[in-house]
This record gives C-alpha cells, structure tokens and sequence, in this order.
C-alpha cells in the first residue's frame, strides 16, 4: 500500500517536472541602442603607436610613471570605497545561492518526548491517568517550480550579481582614475613651485640691478620699490602653492587607503607630454565600460522580476511527506511497530486580491522600462564623455603649441626690455610689464599640461580602463 501511494507521487511530481518546462513571463531580449559608426573626433586624432585595439589590465602604467603605479596598486589593496563595493559583491553573490536554494526541497527532523496528566469527574467518579509520548519525527516538502517563479527569481539574482560586479570594477576604475587625476595635479603644482621659485631667484637679481642703478643715480627710488613689491608678491605666491599641495598630497592619502598623517610624497615637477592613447571604435565601448555593463546587467534582472510577478497568477504546488516514530513506552519507541508515516500535496490558488497581482505586475513592467532608458542613457553618457576627452586633448595639444611660442616670445621681450632698462631709454615699469607677462605666460604652459595630462586620464576612464566585459563573462 505505502509502493504504491509513493509511486503514484513519483508520478505526480513527473507530471509536474514536465509542466516546469513552463516558464512565465517575457525572455530577455537585449533593446537596442544608438551606437555612432565613429566618434566625431577621431577625424583629427593621432593613432596609437604600435596600434592596439584598447588598454588592457593596468591601464595606468601607459604613463610610465613608477610612483603612480606604486599608488595605484594601493587603491586596489588599501582603499576602503573599494572594499565595500567588494562587501557588496560578496552579498549579491550570497543571494544567487539563497535563490537557488528554492529548488530543492526542505526537510525538518526532531524528538521530542512528553508525559502528561489528565483527570476526569463522571458520575461521581474521578479517573486519573497519566501519558508518556516520545516522538521521532522527519518532514520533507517541496514545491516543484512549476511557473518558472524560481527560476526567473535565479535569473534576477545572478543578473544583479553580475552588475554588482560591474558595479565592483566601477567604483575600481573610478578611485583610480581620481588617484591618477590627483597625481598629476600635485606634479602640476610642484612644476608651478619650481616656476615660482626660479622667478623669485630672477626678480631678486633684478631688485639687485635696480638697486646698483639707484646708488649710481641712475634709478629712482620708485623703481627700487617697484622691484621689491613684485619680488615680494612672486615670493608670496610661492608659499601659498603649498597649501594647494598639501590638501592635494591629503587626498592621494585617502584614495590610497592611508593615514594623511603618515604620508607624504617628494616632490617632483610635472614633466612628461600625454601619451598616444588608443581609442578603438564606438561598439567596442559598449563592452568597455563597467557601468553600461551594469546597467545591462539590471535590465536582465527587471525583465525576470516580470515573470515572478506573473507566477503569481498561477497555483501554488506543494508536495509533503513525514515519518518516524512514535510510542508511549520509550523502550519501544524506535521499533518498527511504532513507525508513522504521511505522503499527501496540495494546490492552492489565490482567487481575491483586490488587484495586489495586477499592480505587482505592472510595477515590475514600469521597472524594466526605467530600467531600459537608464541603460541607453548610461550610454549616452559614454559617448558624450569620450567625446568630451578627445576633444580636449585634441584642443589642448593645439593650445600648448601656441602657449610655448607665447612663452618664448615673452622671454625675448624680457631680455631686451631689461636691456634697454640698462641703458635708461625705458622705465623699470616697462620691465615690470615684460616680466608679469613672462610669468603668466609660462604659469598657463605649465597648467596647460596638467590639464592634458588629466584629460588623458579621464578618456581612459571614459573607455573602461583595462576592463573587458567580454572576458569578464
């Protein structure tokens, strides 16, 4: 009797594995969106020398700067934002497991053992009993995924797994990024340093010229206060380029997951020219960029809380089954005699709701939608700052060009202005003038450079980094 009921389950749950061929709710279907055949500024743009496709692994050392690859090493080791977004991976991970769990049964065991009394009053009589039960029991049920509502739940976890570890290399990329930007700035202010103190070195000989021209009567008094006025602003300019420093040296500091308190970095004027960056073509940024993965990601995971919703349109399946053992007498209590057995299922549907289905399906539709305009808009966004980056290296590198013919030209009028000073056929205010233009002239070459170098950074952050989704699958 117990074969056959338990064959006649087995059949049962065939039945229902084949109806689980079933699955609820839309497949995902990737939407479109607007890819450029080329970028606009890649008319005028400098390839790559060797031609690679894209930057691959640790895109930073393209600088070949051993310090920043130092520092950058330590983002990914020390820096804090990072291992949170790593916690957070860990936890969409979780979830994927707890998700699949759903697919196998789950089974409950326990003992238990109880001795009661009871009294009873009858016609006057009193009757008083006492009980022992001991009891052994196992429970199993399971109820087969027959609407596909796990299999879409699985769905949405591994999809949200999967963009949290875009999410993970974003955030990566990111501090990075702001690393390498930071970096740069600080060499860019040591560079201003050096300028700076160079000309507080040139102002102070020429306070000492005016000077020698004064004692000989050939200067007035005002040209000598003219000169220590502009030494002594240069000067001042000088220190205050230190604060700028420090708060820059605070926050690689913090970028580099270390105490501002015990770190410090020497210093080292900005040198070197942006290298050749290679730019590849506009599909491949659709793979490049971690958040446009992301944002891919999510849209999988919206489309399957779809089909959980519609699941829940359909009945509910659940196949349970119990033994053990049971008795009064504990020495007999795990004999065959005092076994127990239950096999039974059950199906459940909900037939009032006051719309609880309908509005859950329909939020989880106007979740996708959203969830697709955020993805095309992600890479819109993509577009636009590549775009952004190339056309400011592409601008900037014209303006470095014209800024050092303005540097030179600038020293060329100093020298001959402090000439003809010397030689009394123009006012100190005219050498005032010549200098003033010399040190702006140069202070916009040296910012100039900086502002490519940073530009240069950021167009690699805007196509991915070394990030590759494709190998990441």
């Amino acid at each position: 009797m117990m074969l056959q009921k338990i064959s006649r389950l087995l059949i049962i749950t065939a039945e229902l594995t084949l109806l689980a061929a079933c699955t609820v709710g839309p497949d995902y279907v990737k939407p479109s969106a607007e890819v450029p055949v080329a970028y606009k500024e890649m008319a005028d743009w400098k390839k790559a020398q060797p031609q690679d496709n894209i930057i691959k692994g640790r895109w930073w050392e393209i600088f070949k700067d051993d310090q920043l690859n130092a520092l950058e090493e330590q983002v990914n080791i020390s820096n804090q934002n990072i291992a949170v977004a790593e916690a957070q991976f860990r936890q969409a991970q979780a979830l994927v497991r707890e998700a699949r769990a759903g697919y196998f049964p789950t089974g409950t065991a326990g003992a238990s053992a109880t001795r009661s009394r009871g009294a009873s009053n009858f016609n006057g009589q009193q009757a008083v009993s006492t009980v022992s039960n001991f009891s052994l029991p196992a429970d199993v049920s399971w109820e087969p995924d027959v609407w596909g509502r796990i299999r879409r739940t699985v769905e949405a976890a591994k999809a949200n797994a999967q963009a949290s570890a875009a999410d993970l290399e974003a955030a990566r990329l990111s501090l990075q990024s702001a690393l390498a930007q930071d970096y740069f700035q600080l060499r860019t202010l040591d560079a201003q340093k050096h300028l700076l103190d160079a000309t507080v070195s040139d102002y102070q000989k020429s306070l000492d010229l005016t000077k020698g021209l004064y004692a000989q009567g050939v200067a007035s008094r005002a040209d000598v206060l003219q000169a220590e006025t502009q030494l002594k602003t240069t000067a001042a300019q000088a220190i205050d380029v230190g604060v700028q420093r420090a708060q820059m040296e605070h926050a690689i500091a913090l970028l580099a997951g270390k105490p501002a308190s015990d770190f410090s970095m020497p210093v080292s004027p900005l040198a070197a020219l942006p290298p050749d960056i290679p730019v590849g073509v506009p599909s491949e940024l659709l793979e490049r960029r971690p958040d446009i993965a992301a944002a891919e990601r999510l849209m999988v995971a919206a489309n399957a809380q779809i089909g959980v919703a519609e699941a829940a349109f359909y009945p509910n399946i659940t196949l349970s089954a119990s033994g053990g053992f049971q008795s009064s007498d504990i020495s007999k209590w795990l004999t065959w005699p005092s076994r127990f057995w239950s096999i039974g299922s059950a199906i459940s549907e909900t037939v009032f709701d006051a719309g609880l289905r309908r509005a859950m399906t329909d939020q989880a539709r106007a979740a996708y939608d959203a969830s697709v305009a955020s993805y095309r808009q992600t890479v819109l966004t993509g577009f636009q700052e590549v775009e952004d980056n190339l056309a400011a290296l592409r601008i900037l590198e014209q303006e470095a060009g014209a800024e050092d013919e303005a540097v030179k030209a600038a020293r060329e009028s100093v020298a001959v202005v402090t000439n003809q000073y010397k030689a009394g056929t123009v006012s100190y205010l005219n050498v005032i003038v010549a200098q003033s233009a010399e040190l702006t002239d140069e202070n916009t070459a040296v910012n100039i450079l900086g502002r490519r170098m940073s530009a240069s950074v950021l167009l690699i952050e805007a196509m991915g980094g070394g990030w590759n989704n494709a190998e990441d699958k």
